[in-house]
């Protein structure tokens, strides 16, 4: 049975007093997640519902699939239970395979009706969890095993194409026969999904590896407007620019949403702010795998002006999808219940402002940090602050704040807690804020009083 379309005047857009964040269903959003590593539709093994019930308990609105296009080995960047390495029979792309599920080759002139309904039924779950799907269309490979387990690879399909290097897979000139392939996978996807509002499509991940070119990514941002048309019905379109940081200067204009990877510290925030689009960071990793570090990354980077966050949750595997699994210490990276809770706390937090009407404020801390202190702040200059500190416990700062009588909530965000309440008056002089005692990071909700 076919999962219900949705039929939506308009998918997820930019928000028009904001396009540094999301409007869905006539509200503001920041997207925040902590998801698994996108194999939640190619890997057969792997229950989504369990898993998109789990992101909506976790207060979470975002995940992250790869289309199948490429398809990792279970011993790929030693990730233990990777959910995008599927067993060769569980694995299940676009494509039909030739016989049975025993045959690892596939007939790229045919579309598999088993994957496309799984797709649909996956999106419309998340759909119903209030979780947005970030799909990814295509990913370089990073070595041979890749590219030797890809449906695109000669040596996996009957058509006579993709015999090619590894490097020339996603070009115009060099892929021979290929590009026509994934033209097709473009626009056989974007059809698919046409009716359903809580998608946005991401052109490749981390095209700057693997000899994925400029000029294919822009004619693939083109193949998906091309293939949706004008109108309010056109899904947003995302870009993965660099890891760590990158200013833009010559942005694709069909492009809305520009991701960054292990984006720590947030400098591609304020590098970018001024494209007035959505800056994310939607990889994080290879920092270890305490839940500190990325819950600081995620607070820092949205602190900062960004409006998408998604750090990368080893904890979610195949039979595992409350995201329980224990992974080893050689995990390139975190995740864990606890992680998601702090993230969730995060989304949380932002949804007690205005936010729309906030933009970075690196000027609201005068003098007295600590110096190895950092701070990242939104505001409303005289009305609403938010406020994010490290490494800055029991400290007095001085504040750059207008004149007027203000509400100070002290939160953890380990916890959520509130841990202190204070009234705030700003006058001629200067402003001091006392930061109460607490763990390694704080969270502060200024708010002007209506007194």
């Amino acid at each position: 049975m076919q999962a219900p379309a949705y039929s939506r005047p308009r998918p997820i857009s930019l928000d028009p007093e904001n396009p540094h964040y999301f409007l869905y269903h006539g509200k503001p959003v920041v997207l925040i997640t902590s998801g698994e590593h996108y194999g939640a539709v190619i890997n057969l093994d792997f229950d989504y519902n369990i898993y998109l019930n789990t992101l909506k308990s976790d207060g979470l609105n975002l995940t992250r699939t790869f289309s199948g296009a490429y398809v990792e080995s279970s011993t790929s960047f030693n990730i233990t239970h990777n959910t995008l390495a599927p067993a060769s029979d569980r694995f299940i792309c676009p494509w039909q395979r030739v016989s049975d599920r025993q045959s690892y080759k596939f007939d790229l002139s045919k579309w598999d009706p088993a994957y496309f309904r799984r797709l649909r039924q996956f999106v419309a779950a998340a759909r119903k969890h209030g979780v947005i799907v970030e799909f990814t269309l295509f990913c370089p490979f990073y070595e041979e095993e890749q590219w030797n387990l890809s449906p695109l690879n000669e040596r996996n399909n009957i058509n006579g194409v993709g015999k090619v290097a590894r490097t020339d897979v996603y070009t115009l000139d060099k892929s021979g026969k290929l590009l026509a392939i994934q033209e097709a996978m473009v626009r056989k996807i974007v059809t698919e999904l046409k009716s359903f509002d809580n998608v946005m499509y991401e052109i490749c991940n981390e095209p700057y590896f693997g000899g994925v070119t400029l000029e294919w990514q822009r004619h693939m941002a083109e193949v998906i407007a091309e293939t949706e048309g004008k109108g309010q019905g056109q899904h947003l379109i995302t870009q993965n620019i660099s890891n760590g940081a990158k200013k833009i200067t010559d942005p694709f204009p069909m492009v809305s949403v520009f991701n960054f990877h292990y984006a720590s510290p947030p400098d591609a925030v304020a590098q970018n702010y001024g494209l007035n689009k959505v800056i994310g960071n939607n990889e994080t990793g290879f920092k270890g795998n305490k839940d500190a570090t990325y819950r600081t990354q995620g607070w820092h980077f949205i602190l900062a002006g960004g409006g998408l966050f998604n750090n990368l949750d080893y904890s979610f595997t195949a039979g595992e999808e409350r995201g329980t699994y224990q992974y080893p210490s050689t995990q390139p990276g975190g995740g864990s219940v606890a992680l998601r809770k702090q993230l969730g706390f995060l989304k949380d937090f932002m949804d007690h402002f205005d936010f729309i009407r906030m933009h970075p404020d690196t000027g609201f801390i005068k003098s007295g940090l600590p110096p190895k202190a950092d701070f990242h702040a939104l505001a409303e200059p005289g009305k609403q602050y938010a406020l994010y500190l490290t490494g800055a416990s029991g400290s007095r700062v001085e504040a750059a704040l207008p004149a007027g009588i203000y509400e100070a909530t002290w939160i953890d965000p380990q916890t959520n807690a509130v841990i202190s309440k204070e009234t705030v008056t700003a006058g001629a002089g200067p402003t001091w804020l006392n930061i109460p005692t607490s763990g390694e990071d704080i969270a502060l909700r200024l708010l002007r009083s209506g007194k």
